[in-house]
């Protein structure tokens, strides 16, 4: 595709900028660079045309002034400039875990018996919305790209029209979009939906994803067209023209690969090897997040062990769970739940030899730690419940430099509609049919193994977080959109085949 970028400025919004301010003995302030996909991929686009990114600094602390220093400072080291927007501890709670975190993320992955809907809660999720806007509005000017992101942020397009600023602005939502039976639970559905019209492209993970999203606005609003077929299409609603594309983000593949190639890593995995001799090692690594079948997952692991004798002392399940909410009820209980369960399957199964079927870790891993785990983990098993993409499953195959791993995955992940060509695809409520791929995975030859991971790594090569921002950034002003056809291994997520016998 020969397409020019947007011009002007590319001005980034995000409910956090992409630094972490540290408060110092003298309480002065420190920003540290943050790390992650999207930054890495985004930085060169900034640097090269001067932009912005604009989010919350992540503190609660009244000093502005100290804030703006320190972001200043950060921005010079950056090449781009960071802006804050600033929220008080009511906004925190009812904006960040309330509306967002209590309403739209429960609800978008399909959990509703998790919300609390709290009027409270949609009056100050709006009012923060419009700081964002204000803090836009005061620093953009007419030719700039405005690149918003995710659920946190929906009605700050709606907020910036009634602000007269007509530059052009684009959505992304990082998570998955509801069904019209689940979204139509949600007391603001008009007010969300017209709010999504108000950008001139909207980015949805996967093909399913933007059939919602158009089921919904068919099927609750007026005069609703939809023109064209393949990656981007084009909508004619409310009055406005607009773009809905089905981009699947991705992660730095070659930056994982070097380093999972590294003397570090490949010490650090076959450190790992030699402790577990002649057993195959199963890998979990998730957030404490109700929406990624953790206990599900033990439930399946365990019954593995029972329908499977062969795997008894033949492989360990290393659970990863990194910290998160655990100051929220709910993450609490979950906590408890899969330690409890943990417990209850090691009692079961733990044999005289010494060997235990689970290896529970609660903390947060080092990139080190991570990437040798991935290197030496024979098979990853990643069964969300629901999930926008799940970048887990990416990164695991960026990592098996052997070739030789397997990797299992929940059919309702939105990594699926690419990877399902060389992944083992489950349904992570079905207990038997997890375990099944469990024991499917273990005695899978070394060549299926091969051929099944060159695929998978062979795709995410080709479809890189690299590859994710040129295409959105191109979709925004492309004059033909047949030049955006799906890529040919990307299937929608309702026409998976059966993979597990």
């Amino acid at each position: 595709m020969n397409m020019e970028h947007p011009q002007g400025r590319l001005v980034v919004v995000s409910n956090r900028l992409p630094v972490v301010l540290e408060q110092n003995a003298h309480h002065g302030w420190r920003a540290k660079p943050g790390s992650g996909g999207l930054v890495t991929a985004l930085l060169p686009v900034l640097r090269d045309r001067g932009g912005m990114w604009i989010g919350w600094p992540g503190t609660s602390v009244e000093d502005p002034d100290g804030i703006k220093t320190a972001l200043d400072s950060a921005s010079k080291d950056a090449g781009y400039t960071l802006h804050s927007v600033p929220l008080n501890k009511e906004e925190v709670h009812k904006f960040y875990q309330g509306f967002s975190n209590e309403i739209i993320w429960p609800l978008f992955h399909d959990l509703q018996s998790h919300c609390s809907f709290d009027p409270s809660y949609w009056r100050t999720y709006i009012e923060v919305n419009r700081r964002y806007a204000e803090t836009v509005a005061r620093h953009s000017r007419e030719h700039d790209f405005v690149w918003v992101h995710d659920y946190h942020l929906i009605h700050v397009a709606s907020e910036l029209r009634q602000l007269n600023v007509h530059t052009q602005l684009a959505f992304f939502l990082h998570i998955p979009f509801p069904s019209l039976d689940i979204f139509t639970k949600l007391p603001w559905r008009f007010q969300l939906l017209r709010a999504l019209l108000e950008y001139d492209l909207v980015g949805f993970q996967t093909l399913r994803d933007r059939r919602n999203f158009i089921q919904c606005a068919r099927t609750l609003l007026d005069d609703v067209t939809v023109q064209g077929k393949g990656q981007v299409v084009t909508m004619h609603a409310g009055g406005r023209t607009l773009r809905l594309g089905s981009f699947p983000i991705s992660i730095d593949y070659n930056a994982f690969m070097k380093h999972a190639a590294s003397p570090e890593i490949a010490a650090l995995a076959s450190d790992l090897r030699t402790r577990l001799p002649n057993r195959q090692l199963i890998l979990g690594v998730d957030r404490l997040d109700y929406t990624k079948g953790i206990p599900e997952r033990l439930e399946a692991f365990r019954n593995a062990l029972l329908r499977y004798p062969d795997l008894l002392e033949r492989v360990r399940l290393v659970q990863v769970v990194v910290p998160s909410r655990e100051d929220i009820p709910q993450y609490s209980e979950l906590k408890t739940r899969i330690e409890r369960l943990v417990g209850e399957i090691n009692g079961q199964f733990t044999r005289p030899s010494g060997w235990v079927p689970i290896h529970y870790v609660f903390r947060s891993l080092t990139r080190s730690e991570l990437l040798a785990y991935y290197r030496a983990a024979e098979i990853a098993l990643v069964t969300p419940l629901k999930d926008g993409m799940n970048l887990v499953a990416k990164e695991f195959c960026a990592c098996s430099i052997e070739e030789e791993s397997v990797l299992i995955l929940s059919e309702f992940a939105g990594a699926a509609a690419q990877l399902q060509n060389g992944a083992l695809l489950v349904n992570p409520y079905d207990r038997d049919g997890v375990a099944d791929a469990i024991y499917t995975a273990f005695g899978l030859p070394p060549a299926a193994r091969r051929t099944r991971m060159r695929r998978l790594r062979r795709t995410i090569r080709e479809h890189d977080i690299f590859w994710w921002v040129d295409s959105f950034l191109r979709a925004a002003i492309a004059k033909d959109l047949s030049a955006f056809p799906l890529p040919p291994d990307y299937v929608p997520q309702d026409s998976f085949t059966e993979t597990v016998s």
